[in-house]
């Protein structure tokens, strides 16, 4: 069997920024098995799969260790391969997810635009080990469908942040989200993923399904401009549309090739 690979540099405007993810066009769904163990052998933080149907595809991501229900940056990443490798014509693309339900991706005036459903987000008390594990006591603490929103007063909070991720990978939870108001971009954000084998993942389209409603309440604006304080970095432009989050990226193409089983 051989499956076509490509790896995309997602939410970047050149190479080697924003979040790296793998993208494979299949025929038809293979054994779980196989997926988990391209994405563990791929070893980057998501691995999107897809398959084409009549007027849409479905997609699934996975990380080295886990399938996860939603990923943002991996299906920017698919869109620029079927826009600009694939030939695909439809514009917005529709993804048919398992956990997410339908997901659309644009395509205008060089951006990639992903329409993905508004996070709704609850006051929490933390769970055993979380302040610990990052060092350092938020002031709000918020629970959303898969993830912990972790709020600071300061963007070096979350600059200065050092979590213990072995800590981490006990809370119960895909994921944690720490921001804070940035200072050249309206906010700013950090997201750790231990428990599903992601230590820092450097720029995480999901999370901001969370932080564009938590701004938009805080602040009182539909439309952000967003930095996500990883290694990479990675800079996003958010607009609240009701119950749906608009987030918009650039992505560029790293390499092409096959991988054979």
């Amino acid at each position: 069997m051989k499956i076509q690979v490509f790896q995309v540099d997602a939410f970047a405007s050149e190479l080697f920024e924003g979040n790296p993810a793998a993208v494979c066009p299949l025929e038809e769904w293979p054994e779980d098995e196989v997926l988990q163990n391209i994405a563990m052998e791929n070893n980057l933080s998501e691995t999107a799969f897809f398959v084409r149907n009549l007027h849409d595809y479905e997609l699934r991501w996975f990380t080295p260790k886990v399938e996860v229900a939603l990923c943002g940056h991996a299906t920017l990443a698919t869109a620029h391969v079927l826009f600009h490798h694939l030939g695909s014509t439809k514009n917005p693309l529709i993804f048919k997810t398992r956990k997410s339900g339908e997901l659309q991706v644009k395509k205008d005036k060089g951006l990639l635009t992903l329409n993905f459903p508004a996070d709704k987000l609850e006051p929490a008390l933390p769970p055993k080990g979380l302040i610990e594990a990052l060092g350092k006591k938020p002031e709000e603490i918020w629970k959303g469908k898969t993830d912990y929103l972790l709020y600071y007063p300061a963007q070096e909070d979350i600059e200065e942040m050092a979590p213990d991720f072995f800590r981490l990978a006990n809370v119960e939870a895909r994921g944690v989200i720490v921001t804070a108001p940035g200072y050249e971009s309206d906010f700013v954000s950090r997201f750790f993923a231990p428990a599903v084998g992601v230590n820092e993942d450097p720029v995480t389209g999901s999370a901001h399904t969370s932080l564009t409603p938590f701004w938009a309440h805080r602040m009182n604006q539909l439309e952000f401009d967003a930095l996500q304080l990883s290694e990479r970095g990675g800079k996003l432009r958010c607009h609240l549309s009701g119950d749906r989050v608009l987030i918009s990226g650039q992505a560029k193409t790293f390499l092409e090739g096959t991988i054979t089983l």
